[in-house]
């Protein structure tokens, strides 16, 4: 049994059909990517998963069990995280409070801090500044740590490298490598290199369909069916 299936999922913004039929799952303990070009349904993919945009057809289950159509604080209970594109912190709280708001239980804060900043020990240098303050890769990592103490079997992560440099690009990747030691990962990633970098195995979509999946060893950009869908 997958941690996670999705089986023909079509999902919409209004009257725009964005997902047309997707069918994945991953196991426990992978890192699977999603990739493809911008606007493809990479990110209406994980808001279905989440419930933030549910399907109109096709099934979601997580565990084994049906959860399409439940509500997103009710997915999240069942242990689906999300580090959304957007970031999503509190930006004018401090490191340790975005953490300790994000802990599901107060006894849990001094556990959530120990497995926040073990995992990212540059973020425990800056525990005491407001988040807006940090880098955009310091940023990033208190958004990951945020999903990582949440006590999360699945992490969903939309796009970590988006707008970082690429020396804080290769801390991000560092952070989620660490993360998939403990929790399975769900990445969309539009950097191809770094997205088969970490991930065991990636599903290409496009135009809401997917048109190839496998296994990232040895797959490259260069590959007929790779570079015709992810060419602009």
């Amino acid at each position: 049994m997958s941690l996670l299936e999705l089986d023909d999922v079509h999902a919409y913004y209004g009257q725009s059909h964005v997902l047309q039929g997707v069918s994945l799952d991953v196991e426990e303990g992978e890192v699977v990517a999603l990739i493809g070009r911008n606007g493809v349904g990479k990110t209406t993919t994980l808001r279905s998963i989440l419930g933030l945009t549910p399907p109109r057809e096709g099934t979601v289950r997580f565990r084994g069990e049906d959860v399409t159509g439940e509500e997103t604080h009710e997915i999240a209970r069942r242990g689906v995280g999300w580090v959304p594109e957007e970031r999503r912190m509190f930006t004018h709280l401090t490191v340790d409070e975005n953490i300790r708001i994000a802990t599901p239980e107060p006894a849990g804060v001094p556990e959530a801090f120990e497995t926040a900043y073990s995992t990212f020990p540059e973020l425990e240098e800056h525990r005491g500044k407001e988040a807006g303050d940090l880098s955009g890769g310091q940023q990033q990592m208190v958004a990951i740590a945020r999903g990582l103490v949440g006590d999360n079997d699945l992490l969903l992560v939309d796009e970590p490298s988006e707008g970082l440099a690429p020396l804080i690009v290769e801390a991000v990747a560092d952070a989620i490598r660490t993360v998939s030691e403990e929790t399975t990962v769900l990445l969309v990633e539009q950097n191809f290199p770094l997205a088969t970098e970490l991930a065991d195995r990636y599903y290409l979509l496009d135009h809401g369909t997917v048109v190839d999946a496998g296994s990232t060893e040895g797959v490259s950009r260069d590959d007929e069916t790779i570079r015709r869908y992810l060419s602009a």
